[in-house]
């Protein structure tokens, strides 16, 4: 069996995965919210329950304290999907944010704590 060491990117990997399936269900419940669609609310309870099935097998590669914090990439995503999908607009305190976010996936990710492993 591989080092959890090896493993770490894969947990990583699914943790993003997950991100992005809660994120496009909940904006599946957005859409289901404006536009009375059960097709819509349905899709979002599945892609959500799909994001929280990976999320549990994520939590086999790594450190809690890891992986958890990749989730955060579900506002990054947020803010995309609002501006392509919505047409929110994109502020500058959103872009700062989401440079904050990304910096702090990219530190997290390399930190020392995820060498351990």
């Amino acid at each position: 069996m591989q080092d959890k060491k090896n493993c770490l990117p894969a947990g990583i990997a699914l943790m993003l995965t997950s991100a992005l399936l809660t994120c496009t269900g909940q904006l599946c419940w957005k859409l289901a919210s404006n536009r009375d669609s059960l097709l819509f609310l349905l899709a979002g309870f599945f892609l959500y329950g799909c994001g929280a099935l990976l999320m549990m097998a994520a939590m086999r590669f790594g450190e809690l304290s890891v992986l958890h914090p990749m989730l955060s990439a579900g506002y990054i995503l947020s803010i995309i999907l609002g501006a392509l999908v919505l047409q929110e607009d994109i502020s500058t305190n959103k872009l700062l944010g989401i440079a904050v976010i990304t910096a702090g996936l990219v530190c997290l990710s390399t930190s020392r704590g995820a060498e351990k492993l």
